[in-house]
């Protein structure tokens, strides 16, 4: 069941479309890998096939560009197909046998035979900034449907009609390619998104947004009668680390580079560096400038966002010790909409630890914060004092540099961050299968998974083992003529007596 944007769900509704998503959840999960690969290469070829009409109506609702949204549609097949690709030849069950052993080491052993099998119907809540990527058919929900998990999808307000179509693109393409009927449904509104994470048919929830949304619906699916797992990515500052010598070799291009990548998609990113660490501001001020100032106004998504910039943007621009580098621009329109162009600001690394209330928090949109520091040797010091969890953390280095006080910050980052990225910007994730999205709270409520890459395909999966069971009653990967023909680890009789002998 697919809701018109502008409907109110009853709870008999709510119901209806949980019921469907279950009575799914058992034809979709014991689909061959083979069958659900293809239809999910199906739905990438309808998006592409209906792309000029999406990105028209994305335009529209979000304001954001048409190269950008282009490019954003194109991730969103890619990702299709790269989960099409990691399903289809089932190596992600993780088939392990162990054969009936009497002469095991530890005394007889049974036949146990291990895989992991789809948690059931998930409903997904979708992202205002990723219209395509991290909505409807993003990353969240093709790693769910890959897994063999029905998907409803909480549409974001920010793009209803654009939800709408998508859904039934998808829907259309993965039914006609033999998925049953509710394996992807959209629902709208914040409390019909709530009431379903709270059905009983519900076995996990995603989300995508901010800290106080996703603690919310961690308490939500934590609560329940029966918990269940809640997969939210939440908020990130993206600290990068510049040094002296990475200055003295291309100071041009680390300006460059750091007003890029704040002032792409007008800031909305949640791997937008919102910290940039140098020995000297004004080794960089005046490039920064200049770059800052060359950044054409762009609309952010909408009034909401809008008006919790500008408080966020007043509240820096007010506070102790900080100076302007680039004053930038914010101005709202009568309808509420926001255009903004860059804001940078710098302050001593000092006071931002004694103003960390002030300017700590996430500004979600064009703005960031060069801090000067006075030694590398405190680095670290100072990452721990200020920084959680982060879903990335940056390091700009000269060529060969290598020092014990980088790499006690290295050491820090692996801790703290999700991606530690040597050179280069956090924005940008590639849609590739060992990119890490994720990280310890507050980047995400759970810092063992990731909402990009094929590894996201485990958040939606448990492991269950059958004991000396009949090859009757064993499900076709764990049997031995294995008609799936999926990859078997096998644990063979009498192998423990040989076990740590290559040690």
């Amino acid at each position: 069941m697919t809701a018109p944007a502008d409907s109110t769900l009853t709870n008999h509704e709510i119901d209806a479309v949980a019921s469907a998503a279950a009575a799914a959840a058992p034809l979709w999960a014991t689909t061959h890998p083979a069958q659900r690969a293809a239809a999910l290469v199906a739905a990438a070829s309808a998006l592409e096939q209906s792309k000029a009409e999406l990105v028209r109506i994305a335009m529209e609702e979000t304001a954001l560009s048409e190269t950008r949204l282009v490019g954003e549609l194109n991730r969103t097949a890619v990702q299709l197909r790269l989960f099409a690709e990691t399903i289809l030849d089932g190596a992600y069950l993780d088939v392990r046998i162990d054969q009936l052993d009497p002469d095991f080491v530890l005394g007889p052993r049974p036949d146990v035979r291990r895989y992991l099998v789809a948690l059931g119907p998930v409903v997904n809540f979708a992202a205002s900034n990723f219209p395509f990527a991290f909505s409807v058919a993003g990353g969240d929900t093709v790693a769910a449907l890959a897994a063999g998990c029905p998907v409803i999808v909480k549409a974001h307000s920010g793009h209803p009609r654009l939800s709408a179509l998508t859904a039934k693109v998808v829907a259309t393409a993965l039914e006609g390619a033999g998925a049953p009927a509710g394996t992807l449904q959209v629902i709208y509104g914040q409390a019909r998104g709530v009431a379903m994470l709270e059905h009983p048919s519900i076995k996990a929830g995603s989300f995508t947004g901010s800290i106080r949304a996703g603690r919310i619906l961690s308490t939500v699916a934590a609560s329940r009668t029966v918990p269940i797992p809640f997969f939210g990515e939440l908020g990130s500052v993206n600290p990068v680390f510049v040094t002296a010598a990475a200055i003295a070799e291309r100071a041009d291009a680390i300006a460059e580079g750091f007003v890029t990548s704040v002032a792409g998609s007008a800031g909305q990113l949640c791997t937008k560096p919102g910290f940039l660490f140098v020995p000297s501001v004004q080794a960089l001020a005046g490039m920064i400038a200049a770059a800052a100032s060359a950044a054409p106004e762009q609309r952010l998504l909408n009034p909401s966002i809008a008006e919790a910039y500008r408080a966020r943007r007043d509240a820096i621009l007010g506070a102790s010790g900080v100076s302007t580098v680039s004053e930038g621009s914010l101005r709202i329109d009568a309808d509420g909409q926001g255009w903004a162009t860059p804001t940078i600001v710098s302050t001593a690394a000092a006071n931002l630890v004694r103003e960390r209330g002030a300017l700590l928090d996430e500004a979600f949109g064009p703005l960031s914060i060069v801090v000067e520091y006075s030694e590398a040797n405190d680095l670290t010091e100072l990452a721990a004092q200020l920084f959680d969890g982060n879903l990335t953390g940056t390091v700009h280095l000269a060529d060969n540099e290598n020092t014990p006080a980088l790499g006690d910050l290295i050491d820090w980052l692996t801790d703290h961050v999700g991606r530690v990225l040597f050179g280069g910007w956090p924005t940008g994730v590639a849609v590739t299968p060992a990119m890490q999205h994720g990280g310890p709270w507050p980047a995400t409520s759970n810092d063992s998974s990731t909402s990009v890459g094929t590894a996201a395909i485990s958040r939606f999966l448990r492991p269950v083992a059958y004991q000396n069971a009949p090859q009757a009653r064993l499900p076709e990967p764990l049997r031995d003529d294995n008609p799936w023909g999926v990859p078997q680890s096998i644990s063979p009789a009498g192998e423990s007596r040989s076990w740590g002998a290559r040690a």
